[in-house]
């Protein structure tokens, strides 16, 4: 027995080791804190949302972090390097990304948006479309508030003097010229006040190649097709459904009409060239793409333009409700008639609600009020009982907030 014990003692005291360090250069790299959320249908996500006089700050834990590298960037450029960041951005928002590297070169990184928002009494912008598209040498349009602060414009660098400020309905507004010299690409936007402070005011992209931004979505067959946008002057052709034009009947540096070919209704795909060669480009759904999917359909357009609505406004403000198609159209119209309203969102309204209504603000049958979160087009199927509701009660309206009605059409 004291034999046997003698044995065991021996072999509990080789197996005896001090705790060792197991993580290496070889492990791949992971960021264990902050948990950082996931985009949703191919966007990035909301990494945090601050007010321009509070710090962007952050610390990760990660591994293997004894050989790990941390590489903050904001809209692409190298801000910081270290676990922690701690720094001041100006109003607006930016593209984050936290990028972790090992010494072997494995890599792994989170990113995301930050949101910066300004002060009450800032200087402060909004997008409205693709106002904030521009050329060298064009003329661009800032929408915001508290924009007669505004003394000068800080865009890529090169300062601005020769703008004017424009009080409108539908939002204040700066209209400046672009300078010759402002190269192509991304550049943010600095608000200067009388004080020499300055405000962040978003970005702003340029290009000097053809853009269209308008007349992109959908078009009767054979008739006047109006296209919109920058450098149109440069485009020599158009190909939809694949019959290319190459006759236009006006061109200018912001529009070409054309006729467009006598096809059935349905979605086609649009593309152009330019007069170098190059692949005309097209602002869709907040990015650039050389080819689009354009629908082919006869409908009338009662309505198109691009009218503010707000209930919150004051009685007699005539962007209190939409009430530009008059009742008489609606007394023409057969039940079964697809009524179609097409909006757009104004990012600074806090929210964004519809509702179609008669001219004694009656909800018309089978409607409510929506909640809006993106750009779009409402589609109502006109009943009898609608159509009698809109003549016994002085016509149709849009009402609500946050929204602008672009086009109302039938078929």
């Amino acid at each position: 027995m004291l034999a046997i014990l003698a044995i065991s003692f021996s072999f509990s005291a080789c197996t005896e080791e001090e705790p060792f360090e197991t993580i290496t250069a070889d492990d791949e790299p992971r960021i264990l804190n902050p948990i950082f959320a996931n985009g949703e249908n191919g966007q990035l996500p909301l990494i945090t949302e601050i007010s321009r006089d509070a710090n962007l700050t952050m610390e990760l834990t990660l591994t293997p972090s004894t050989f790990s590298t941390v590489t903050w960037l904001i809209d692409g450029y190298k801000v910081n390097e270290g676990t922690e960041i701690d720094m001041n951005l100006k109003a607006g928002s930016y593209h984050f990304k936290v990028l972790v590297t090992t010494g072997t070169g494995k890599s792994t990184f989170r990113e995301g948006i930050v949101k910066v928002n300004p002060l009450a009494n800032d200087p402060q912008t909004i997008e409205k479309g693709v106002e904030r598209i521009i050329t060298p040498g064009g003329t661009g349009i800032i929408y915001g508030y508290s924009l007669n602060l505004v003394k000068s414009l800080v865009i890529g660098g090169l300062s601005i003097n020769d703008f004017s400020f424009n009080e409108d309905p539908d939002g204040d507004y700066l209209q400046y010229s672009v300078p010759n010299d402002l190269s192509e690409g991304k550049h943010r936007v600095l608000l200067v006040d009388e004080g020499a402070s300055d405000y962040g005011g978003n970005t702003v992209t340029v290009t000097s190649s053809a853009l269209a931004t308008g007349g992109i979505s959908r078009v009767d067959p054979n008739s006047v097709w109006h296209l919109t946008g920058l450098n149109m002057d440069q485009i020599a052709s158009i190909t939809l459904g694949g019959q290319t034009i190459t006759s236009f009947t006006q061109q200018t540096a912001t529009e070409l009409v054309l006729t467009c070919p006598n096809l059935e209704a349905g979605s086609y795909t649009l593309t152009g060239k330019t007069k170098s060669n190059t692949a005309l480009k097209f602002y869709s759904e907040g990015s650039f793409k050389e080819e689009i999917s354009l629908t082919v359909s006869s409908e009338t357009v009662l309505y198109e333009g691009h009218h503010y609505i707000s209930w919150e406004l004051p009685d007699g403000d005539p962007n209190k409700t939409f009430n530009l198609i008059a009742k008489e159209v609606f007394a023409a119209m057969s039940p079964g008639t697809t009524l179609n309203i097409h909006y757009s969102l104004n990012p600074g309204a806090g929210y964004w609600q519809m509702q179609t209504t008669t001219g004694w603000w009656t909800a018309l049958p089978g409607t409510g009020t929506l909640d809006l979160a993106a750009d779009g087009f409402v589609e109502l199927v006109m009943t009898q009982e609608m159509l009698d509701l809109i003549q016994a009660q002085d016509g149709f309206l849009c009402v609500g907030h946050g929204y602008y009605v672009d086009r109302v059409s039938i078929k």
